[in-house]
């Protein structure tokens, strides 16, 4: 019988953390983690798998934790081959990915494999507007990139613009802030509303005359 380990067993990744800064002098890393259940993933031995820039002399490799510790509750990491300080800034915003079989759940609320997501569709107001193509891993935040009638577009994958993910059903129900899929209408320019004419009105009435003064009659002075 095969075990859920055997090689031919599907696996995916899952991103489990992020390198964000050089801590000491030492090589230790801060963390900013991606899973609930840190004593699990983050165990002496555990190796990771680096996103990290084309030009980073760490691209293509993984890296193994020798420690993980906490200094006021932030997670600090220890890892081979990263003695120092200058060693650490190489890796701060570095994803770190691990490998986990398909037939094993994460357990973890709110985690998903990019397998799971893709090709579901994507609901606002009830209505579909377009299907998930792919996912991009920004340091930063996830993006769900929705493929729609008309384009492509990237949403912030945060749980204040996607709400729901329900993968029994295939659908991801979606909340955009207005602007976010559709371009907004211009607003009219309230100076041009609030025009003053009445210089203009000035400008174009018929010119006054100047009049010749009256006369004097009699030798009486004119009016004044």
């Amino acid at each position: 019988m095969s075990s859920v380990n055997d090689s031919t067993t599907p696996r995916s990744q899952l991103r489990v953390g992020r390198l964000t800064k050089a801590h000491g002098l030492k090589g230790a890393i801060k963390l900013e983690l991606f899973t609930d259940d840190p004593g699990r993933r983050f165990v002496p031995g555990a190796v990771f798998t680096l996103q990290v820039p084309t030009g980073s002399p760490w691209h293509g490799k993984k890296i193994e934790l020798v420690e993980l510790r906490w200094y006021n509750q932030h997670a600090v990491g220890f890892f081979k081959d990263v003695p120092d300080r200058e060693a650490a800034e190489a890796l701060a915003k570095a994803i770190l990915w691990i490998d986990q079989d398909d037939a094993e759940q994460s357990g973890e609320e709110d985690a998903w494999y990019d397998h799971q997501l893709i090709g579901l569709s994507v609901v606002r107001d009830g209505v579909q507007i377009g299907t998930i193509a792919r996912l991009e891993h920004l340091p930063a935040q996830d993006l769900l990139i929705v493929k729609t009638p008309a384009a492509e577009v990237m949403i912030p994958f945060v749980k204040a613009i996607v709400p729901s993910v329900d993968i029994a059903t295939g659908i991801v129900t979606i909340t955009p802030p207005p602007g976010l899929l559709e371009e907004l209408p211009e607003e009219p320019d309230d100076d041009d509303d609030n025009v003053d004419n009445s210089d203009n009105t000035a400008a174009t009435a018929a010119p006054e005359t100047e009049s010749e003064p009256q006369a004097e009659v009699d030798g009486a002075p004119g009016r004044s």
